[in-house]
């Protein structure tokens, strides 16, 4: 794949701001949006004026807007000289970092703002007329539960799978949602193993435990060069030092192996480029819509073989203290998904560990972090985009 332009670390990410997560919040995207807005101008002591970059996810709140990131700039006050709106789905936030870092080295622009927001509990207007459905309807899938009940079907047909390793990885995230104050309140308790284990099924052999929830949020982020981060006084800085995606995957194979995801190329390209191992991780933060999807990319990724991420789940201390700590913030399932802003969720989670501030779950010393995304669920293959993501203090 392509050279590493990230290798010079001549980028850098040197705040973050999110709103509390909530259901049926009556606020829109652009409300949600203003609300992280405010709280960046404030940490970092900038305004609309100082800001000429702007990225957005589509948010299925506004997906059927097709100037949502113009609306959106006028709405926050803010006259970009470059603009990116990314429909990658949860791969929208690391493609978003990767876009704002060229274009931050090209000399479009000198400050970005990036933002996700999403409000689809309170209004979503989701249309994904695609011509997925001919793998839809004949089998009854309704919507992303259908189609991962069936891929996790798949897989245990192909492997062993121990339930009780994704139950392991439910009550991990939970826990790290428990200690995460913009969580969904109601998902501020523990649960255990057995919780898990007898939570009804949503779509066999998917748990509702295995899934996450429509909830209201946003959250953002601002980035700048490195030599202008240390001129204006910016000591805490995270650096994305590599970026790889794919999209389509095993895209001209009609009948591809469904467990199969484009992670086992985009994870090991990411990995290469920054010059690490997985064994060099020092934590991850993978896109979580459905607990397998995490179990999955572990496995393509390097972290453990084909067929035993489930046994590694339940034999790996994950955990903020632990070996490979996964989703210390709780991930989208552990504290809720704010729609399509659910992919800077987790990505933020690891620019807040990388800076130390990640309070009563803090990982010790972390020197890097994995984070990953996922976009769109076709479903004839596997989900559409794969995105991974080196970040280093």
């Amino acid at each position: 794949m392509a050279g590493n332009f990230l290798a010079d670390k001549d980028v850098c990410i040197v705040a973050y701001a999110e709103t509390k997560i909530g259901r049926r919040t009556g606020k829109s995207a652009y409300e949600l949006s203003a609300e992280v807005a405010a709280e960046l101008y404030k940490k970092t002591k900038m305004g609309p004026s100082d800001f000429d970059g702007l990225t957005f996810s589509v948010p299925l709140s506004e997906c059927a807007n097709p100037f949502w990131s113009n609306y959106c700039s006028d709405y926050l006050g803010i006259s970009p000289t470059w603009i990116q709106t990314s429909d990658m789905g949860g791969g929208s936030a690391t493609g978003n970092v990767a876009r704002a870092s060229m274009a931050l080295q090209s000399g479009m622009c000198e400050a970005v703002m990036l933002i996700c927001s999403d409000a689809p509990s309170t209004q979503n207007r989701v249309n994904y007329g695609s011509y997925r459905n001919e793998f839809w309807e004949p089998t009854g899938i309704q919507g992303p539960p259908g189609a991962f009940g069936l891929l996790m079907n798949r897989y245990a047909e192909q492997y062993e799978m121990d339930y009780r390793g994704l139950g392991a990885l439910a009550v991990a995230q939970r826990n790290g949602a428990v200690k995460n104050k913009i969580a969904y309140e109601p998902f501020r308790t523990k649960i255990t193993i057995d919780d898990y284990l007898e939570s009804r099924q949503i779509s066999s052999p998917l748990r509702l435990l295995d899934s996450v929830m429509f909830c209201d949020g946003a959250n953002g982020m601002v980035m700048m060069k490195t030599s202008r981060a240390k001129k204006l006084g910016f000591t805490n800085r995270v650096y994305p030092v590599s970026y790889s995606e794919i999209t389509n995957f095993n895209g001209a194979n009609q009948t591809p192996d469904i467990t199969e995801v484009g992670h086992s190329i985009s994870g090991p390209d990411a990995l290469k480029k920054a010059k690490l191992k997985p064994k060099d991780i020092d934590m991850i933060h993978p896109y979580d819509d459905f607990l397998i999807a995490v179990m999955l990319k572990l496995e393509q990724m390097g972290f453990c073989k084909r067929g035993q991420g489930s046994q590694f789940l339940r034999d790996t201390d994950i955990g903020p203290k632990g070996t490979l700590p996964i989703n210390t913030g709780g991930g989208q399932i552990g504290c809720g998904q704010p729609g399509l802003a659910g992919g800077q969720l987790n990505l933020i989670e690891a620019v807040r560990q990388l800076m130390g501030e990640g309070g009563n779950r803090q990982v010790p010393s972390p020197r890097n972090a994995m984070v990953t995304g996922i976009g769109v669920i076709p479903y004839g293959r596997n989900w559409g985009a794969s995105t991974a993501m080196i970040l280093e203090n």
